[in-house]
């Protein structure tokens, strides 16, 4: 009886949802995607690394900046508690902003203009961070980064594997070890301006030419991407296909329906839960944490050895996402990034000062001014334990909440989708990174790691009840699951 109700749910697709005309045709053809060996697609993608690497280095600026600035001799650029808190959170309403203007940017210029547009504020907000004599340089400076890291990550689609941004944190810690923060603000101009010099030579999308009834153009710009001697043109039918079907508006009837409301719902969530659970304020304040909790190795080698973690956890998740499938990665994910921030926690609150070098109730500013040189090798706990997390994160909540959006978001509502996502994401990032150090000040460092182990646990159980696997997925079966909740169909 199932196998027979089965059939007709699953053949029933509506053309709002598919990508595709064929079943399977999310993806191109193993064999078509062997074949392409074209260099100048290698130059494209190379051009999206440097945009998400742009947008890395920028995150994470504040890591080694802030305990330098804690102690400047200049009181118009010494940082306290509050502007601390400023300094390393206005970067996600930059983003925010970013993120959302991208959406009329894209349809007005195409991704190119817009990741090359993205430059100017870019280079002026490194500008500010590099001559800054104020605080409010300081601030613009991160403001106006922040809104081109938006607009790059918007702009440039989810990267196979998960790639988006994952050398970037490891490169911005390395060369904080060797360079001042202003030369630091002047090195994150570089990939900047090699991916602008790289767009220069690409045309625009195919996707964009075919939106402005450029199809002749349109063709020539995807067999420069491609190649003359691929099946360009089979592709190029599908992206008209999908074109056609993306521009269909979502009525607010529609969003009454479940295979539309849920799987938003669904990426909404994971997007506020990949942020709760206290990644970007980990990375920001990666170098002050260290400090605080007086690992036996210098902060600033201890960031980079966690940069050097992610980078080998992200190539582990790269190889893993579609062989042992996105439940299970999201799962290991969660409960490896728990048993950090619990370990994290836990050492704080009951490990003596003597030994962890921390202080109840106290603020990680002016942890710059505090000895560091601890002798009992028990302060290798807060390195390995945010080691584990960065590493937790990096396999699972961190690309697989991007490529899942990308898989069971229907595609009329994938713009308005991922606009809604962006704005949840980076607000939660916002007000997690501006409250971190009040929070710590008042309560202790121990209270945000035992906050974030409880969200863990809740990623845990959000996965399990929610999160559908995508993983050798059609859309027609994952449309189903969505409409009737009968996981059966992702049999």
């Amino acid at each position: 009886m199932e196998h027979r109700d089965r059939e007709p749910l699953v053949r029933k697709t509506s053309s709002s949802y598919r990508t595709f005309p064929e079943s399977a045709a999310r993806r191109l053809d193993k064999e078509y995607l062997r074949s392409l060996h074209n260099k100048r697609l290698y130059l494209a993608v190379f051009a999206a690394v440097l945009g998400n690497f742009s947008f890395g280095f920028a995150l994470v600026y504040p890591s080694p900046v802030i305990p330098v600035l804690e102690a400047h001799p200049s009181p118009a650029l010494r940082l306290d508690q509050h502007t601390a808190s400023w300094f390393g959170s206005v970067f996600t309403l930059g983003a925010a902003a970013g993120g959302l203007s991208t959406m009329l940017l894209n349809d007005c210029l195409g991704r190119k203009l817009s990741i090359m547009f993205s430059a100017l504020p870019s280079a002026l907000g490194y500008a500010l961070l590099a001559g800054a004599q104020g605080l409010w340089m300081l601030l613009l400076g991160r403001l106006l980064t922040g809104y081109a890291g938006g607009v790059t990550s918007a702009s440039i689609p989810v990267m196979p594997g998960g790639c988006r941004a994952c050398f970037s944190p490891n490169c911005a810690s390395l060369a904080g070890l060797v360079l001042d923060w202003r030369w630091l603000a002047v090195a994150g101009e570089v990939p900047v301006l090699a991916m602008v010099l790289l767009l220069c030579f690409m045309p625009n999308s195919p996707r964009f030419l075919l939106s402005q009834d450029k199809e002749e153009e349109a063709l020539g710009s995807l067999c420069w991407l491609r190649g003359e001697d691929t099946d360009y043109g089979r592709e190029y039918e599908q992206i008209k296909d999908s074109l056609r079907k993306q521009s269909r508006r979502v009525s607010c009837a529609e969003l009454k329906d479940p295979f539309l409301y849920k799987p938003i719902l669904i990426s909404g969530g994971m997007r506020f839960l990949q942020q709760l659970s206290g990644v970007t304020c980990i990375l920001v304040y990666l170098q002050p944490i260290f400090k605080r909790t007086s690992v036996i190795l210098k902060a600033e080698y201890d960031a980079a050895l966690v940069g050097l973690v992610r980078l080998s956890a992200v190539a582990i998740a790269a190889v893993s996402m579609d062989k042992a499938g996105r439940k299970i990665l999201l799962f290991v994910s969660a409960g490896v990034m728990l048993a950090s921030n619990l370990t994290m926690g836990l050492y704080i609150h009951f490990v003596p000062a003597s030994h962890n070098g921390t202080v109840a109730n106290s603020s990680l500013v002016g942890s710059a001014t505090l000895p560091a040189e601890p002798t009992n090798y028990i302060t290798l706990i807060p390195l390995l334990a945010t080691m584990f997390f960065i590493m937790g994160y990096a396999m699972g909540w961190g690309p697989i909440t991007w490529l899942l959006m990308s898989e069971i978001l229907p595609l009329k509502a994938r713009g308005v989708a991922s606009g809604l996502c962006v704005v949840v994401s980076w607000l939660t990032a916002f007000t997690l990174t501006q409250f971190f150090l009040p929070v710590v000040n008042a309560f202790g460092l121990e209270v945000p790691f035992l906050f974030f182990a409880v969200i863990s646990a809740g990623n845990i159980l959000f996965t399990g009840c929610c999160v559908p696997e995508t993983k050798g997925r059609s859309l027609e079966q994952i449309e189903a699951f969505f409409r009737t909740g009968r996981r059966s169909f992702l049999r």
